[in-house]
């Protein structure tokens, strides 16, 4: 289908998933992940989503055109643990077409 994007998401064990997202749901990254259950139940996505627990942090390793991070997503991540500079909320990452190929890797859980 021409709405679902392929990306990779390595999850918190090293384990490297193809997943199909679909881009017509207005679902996020963090989303994505639960619903594929890349991550326990209760670990990923704690706040619902709002940008305040840094549960869904995950390192961007493509080079996949992100939107600009917000303010509510820069200051998170200036108080989580295991910050790198690649490093983005799943919950703030909607899932576009412009997505496709993009590649991410779970922070691990803090």
């Amino acid at each position: 289908m021409e709405q679902d994007i392929n990306i990779k998401i390595t999850d918190r064990d090293g384990v490297t998933h193809d997943v199909v997202a679909p881009t017509d749901m207005a679902m996020n990254l963090m989303e994505v992940v639960r619903s594929y259950e890349l991550a326990p139940e209760g670990t990923i996505g704690v706040c619902g989503g709002m940008a305040m627990c840094a549960s869904c942090q995950c390192y961007v390793t493509s080079e996949t055109e992100l939107p600009e991070m917000g303010d509510d997503e820069e200051a998170m991540l200036s108080e989580a643990f295991d910050v790198k500079d690649n490093s983005r909320l799943g919950c703030q990452i909607p899932i576009t077409l412009e997505m496709e190929g993009l590649e991410v890797e779970l922070a691990p859980e803090s």
